[in-house]
């Protein structure tokens, strides 16, 4: 099995760019995108023979980057559960209702998916560290692989990330920053030490080509889960909005490979409405964003002011007839507490904005009883303890609790 990767480019004039060196952004400042010989690929990633691998991303490998198995730095990473959700799912008239749940991946988040394969790359290609910008759970991550490479890691994450993504950066030796700020101030101080530092790659959010490889991944997984078809719809919590743009990519793939046809499923963003840009540009037609003014929400991982990639998120979900939508922080918090009650599943609450968005689209009717629907719950609950207040009674050691 080995990688079809032909060459890199540019997602806006479609220029080639070599793949076999460190890329960063186009000359256009805009991400870079990997291709594949697809032909050759299709001779050896057959349905058969994905049979016959390990469940874990790396099955996918001839439409993956790294060119040599050695180079590959894993954790076990991919092939997360697509859980039937039949009680929560009859509540909302959705009884095919399905989560995609990344809470279960090395890290507790969707986000290893991207460093596991970013990492590997960059270790391919003889980088000796990273450097990024997070609002935690990708720089946690990103650290952790980089440590398993045995690779250094620069980190500055927004003083209010979560305090576990913290702690898990420092537990595998990251160099990590906090800042008094957003995520695009943690992206300037990066920028700042780079400028003085030798070895290292920025793998800021789109700013390396690769992440995006280990997210569509998830895409692969749904369809191969499904038994090589697409649902209805997928919802993603988009706030870089990574993930979308590489299932996108993913089901495009999976075209050219003959594993499915020209349906594709209803993409929708989901972000929250204390910072909903993807939202305001698809609702007036533009085809980029405008920076969100005075973000704020509880879903901190979707804190995205202004997406670097918000023209392929936007083109995704136009070309699959999806949708964006916004939801309340109030609206998402409850219905992390419904799913937990009702199906024993504690996820994060950027994965709780979209099971809140499910119920608006389908009171809406946007999505019918007859839709099979994916969710995407990207993270675990337990690294965001503070969404769910705990006031329950404290008995004296002889007490006893009520009849």
């Amino acid at each position: 099995m080995e990688s079809a990767l032909t060459h890199l480019e540019c997602s806006r004039s479609g220029e080639r760019y070599d793949a076999d060196i460190v890329q960063g952004l186009s000359k256009e400042a805009v991400p870079l995108i990997a291709r594949y010989d697809v032909e050759r690929a299709g001779r050896t990633l057959t349905r058969e023979a994905l049979a016959t691998r390990p469940p874990d991303l790396w099955r996918y490998r001839e439409m993956l980057p790294v060119r040599d198995s050695d180079h590959v730095i894993t954790l076990g990473e991919g092939m997360t559960p697509l859980v039937p959700l039949p009680r929560y799912g009859a509540r909302l008239g959705l009884p095919r209702l399905l989560m995609k749940d990344e809470g279960l991946i090395p890290t507790g988040s969707f986000k290893a998916r991207g460093a596991a394969v970013g990492v590997s790359r960059a270790h391919e290609l003889g980088v000796t560290g990273i450097a990024m910008p997070t609002n935690g759970n990708a720089g946690s991550a990103w650290a952790t692989y980089s440590a398993r490479a045995g690779m250094k890691s620069l980190i500055a994450m927004p003083v209010a990330a979560p305090a576990i993504t913290r702690t898990e950066c420092v537990a595998v030796g990251a160099e990590l920053y906090l800042v008094d700020g957003l995520i695009g101030d943690a992206g300037r101080v990066i920028a700042s030490a780079l400028a003085a530092r030798d070895g290292y790659q920025d793998v800021s959010t789109l700013k390396e080509p690769y992440r995006i490889e280990g997210k569509k991944t998830m895409g692969y997984e749904i369809v191969e889960q499904l038994g090589f078809r697409v649902p209805d719809a997928i919802l993603y919590p988009t706030g870089g909005g990574v993930g979308l743009i590489g299932i996108f990519k993913a089901l495009r793939e999976m075209q050219q490979l003959g594993w499915i046809g020209d349906k594709l499923p209803k993409l929708i963003a989901v972000q929250a409405e204390g910072c909903a840009p993807i939202v305001r540009a698809f609702r007036s037609g533009a085809e980029v964003s405008e920076p969100f003014p005075n973000p704020h929400t509880v879903a901190f991982g979707i804190t995205v002011p202004k997406a670097l990639g918000d023209f392929l998120v936007l083109h995704a979900v136009r070309a699959t007839g999806g949708t964006a939508v916004a939801v309340s922080d109030e609206a998402l918090l409850a219905e992390q507490r419904r799913l937990a009650a009702d199906e024993g599943t504690f996820i994060c609450p950027e994965g709780a904005a979209c099971f809140a968005a499910v119920r608006q689209l389908r009171e809406g009717g946007f999505l019918s009883s007859a839709d099979e629907v994916v969710v995407l719950n990207t993270g675990a609950g337990i690294k965001y303890p503070e969404t769910i207040p705990v006031d329950v009674p404290i008995l004296p050691p002889d007490g006893s609790i009520p009849a």
